[in-house]
C-alpha cells in the first residue's frame, strides 16, 4: 500500500514531469533521480542534445525557491561556479538548473585522499572569492544574528541531550550551558562580518574540471562571521583530517585576507575565533541530526555524530571555558552514542 508521503511525492514528481514538457527541447527527456538533501528538496537529472541538466523540486510551503535563486545570481555575478538558473515556476517550486555533475569532494576525497591539497586549494581560493565579491551583496541577505546563534545551539541541547538521549540538565548544568552559549554568541558576533554561505562542506561541493568547485545548496546564505564557512570546510562532519593539517590550512586562508582584516584580527585571535566558531557550527550539526532523524525520519546523519562532537573533545585541554560542554559530550554523550552501535 502506497502511504500518503509517497503518493505525494509520485503526484509531485508527475506535475514536474509536466512542467519539463512544456520547455523546448526537453520534452522528451528521461527524468532520473540525481539526489536529495537533508531538506525537502528533490533533484532530478534530465539531458537534451548532449547537454545535462538539473530539475528541483522544492514543495511549498516546506521550501521556497525565492532565496536560491537569489543567492544563485549574487554567486553568478562574482564568477563563482554554482548552478545556473534556466527556467522557474517559483509558485510551484519547480527549478530547471546547469548541472555541474555527479562528483562530489566527499566521494572523491574518500577515494582519492591525495587530492586533499589540490581540492581544498581550490575551495580556500573560492571561499576568499565568495567573501570578497560578495561584499557587494552581504547587506542583502539575512543577518547571523544572536538569536538565529542561540536557536541553532539549542538544537543539540533539545534534539540530541533531551529527545534523542534523554539528558536532563540540573540547576548548575543550565547555568554552565548559559555560560558556553554566551561565549559563542559572543565569539561569533564579534568577528568581522562577510557573506556567509552557511554550509560549505564536502557534500556541497562538487569537482569540476573547469572553475572547481561547483557549488551547491547556499540558500541560506548568510551575513555572518568570517570564520563560519572555513571551519564548514576544513573541520568537515563527513570527513576528518588530521589537527595539524586543518590548522595549516585555515593558516593559509588567513594569510590570504586582505591587509586591512589581518590588522584588525591577528592570527592568534583569528585561530580562536576559528576554533570556537567550530564548536557552535558543531553542536548545531549535532542537533540538526537528531532532528532529522526523530522529526524528519531520516536516521543515516546519525553516524555523523561522534565525528563532529570529536572536534569540541579535541579542544578541551586548550580551552578550560569548554570545560563543562567537552565533559558533557566525553562522559554523557558520546558514551550513550557509542552504546547505540
Amino acid at each position: 500500500m502506497i502511504s500518503d508521503s509517497e503518493a505525494s511525492a509520485n503526484s509531485r514528481l508527475a506535475e514536474l514531469k509536466d512542467w519539463l514538457g512544456q520547455i523546448d527541447d526537453l520534452s522528451d527527456s528521461a527524468v532520473t533521480p540525481a539526489s536529495s538533501d537533508a531538506s525537502f528538496r528533490r533533484y532530478f537529472r534530465l539531458s537534451s542534445a548532449g547537454k545535462s541538466f538539473i530539475a528541483m523540486d522544492a514543495p511549498a510551503p516546506a521550501e521556497d525557491c525565492l532565496p536560491f535563486v537569489r543567492i544563485a545570481g549574487y554567486l553568478e555575478a562574482m564568477k563563482l561556479n554554482a548552478p545556473r538558473i534556466i527556467e522557474a515556476d517559483i509558485e510551484r517550486g519547480f527549478l530547471l538548473l546547469s548541472d555541474l555533475g555527479e562528483v562530489q569532494y566527499l566521494d572523491h576525497l574518500r577515494a582519492i585522499e591525495d587530492d586533499a591539497k589540490q581540492l581544498y586549494g581550490d575551495a580556500i581560493v573560492a571561499l576568499l572569492a565568495m567573501q570578497t565579491r560578495g561584499a557587494a551583496y552581504q547587506a542583502s541577505l539575512p543577518p547571523y544574528d544572536g538569536e538565529l546563534l542561540e536557536f541553532e545551539l539549542s538544537l543539540f541541547r533539545d534534539w540530541l541531550c533531551e529527545k534523542h538521549l534523554g539528558i536532563k540538565f540540573t540547576s548548575d548544568d543550565e547555568a554552565r550551558w548559559s555560560e558556553t552559549i554566551s561565549l559563542l554568541v559572543r565569539n561569533a558576533l564579534d568577528q568581522p562580518q562577510v557573506f556567509v554561505h552557511r554550509d560549505y562542506h564536502s557534500r556541497n561541493l562538487m569537482l569540476t574540471a573547469e572553475n572547481n568547485p561547483g557549488i551547491l545548496d547556499f540558500q541560506d546564505a548568510v551575513e555572518g562571521p568570517l570564520t563560519y564557512d572555513l571551519v564548514s570546510l576544513l573541520k568537515d562532519c563527513y570527513i576528518r583530517w588530521p589537527a595539524e593539517r586543518v590548522k595549516n590550512w585555515a593558516e593559509m586562508f588567513y594569510a590570504s585576507l586582505g591587509e586591512g582584516q589581518r590588522i584588525q584580527v591577528g592570527v592568534g585571535q583569528f585561530m580562536r575565533n576559528f576554533e570556537l566558531m567550530g564548536v557552535q557550527r558543531h553542536l548545531k550539526a549535532a542537533g540538526i541530526f537528531a532532528r532529522l532523524n526523530h522529526r524528519d525520519g531520516k536516521p543515516g546523519y546519525m553516524a555523523d555524530i561522534p565525528r563532529t562532537l570529536s572536534y569540541i573533545v579535541e579542544l578541551g585541554p586548550r580551552y578550560e571555558e569548554l570545560d563543562f560542554l567537552v565533559n558533557l559530550i566525553n562522559e554523557r554523550c558520546l558514551p550513550m552514542l557509542e552504546g547505540e552501535t
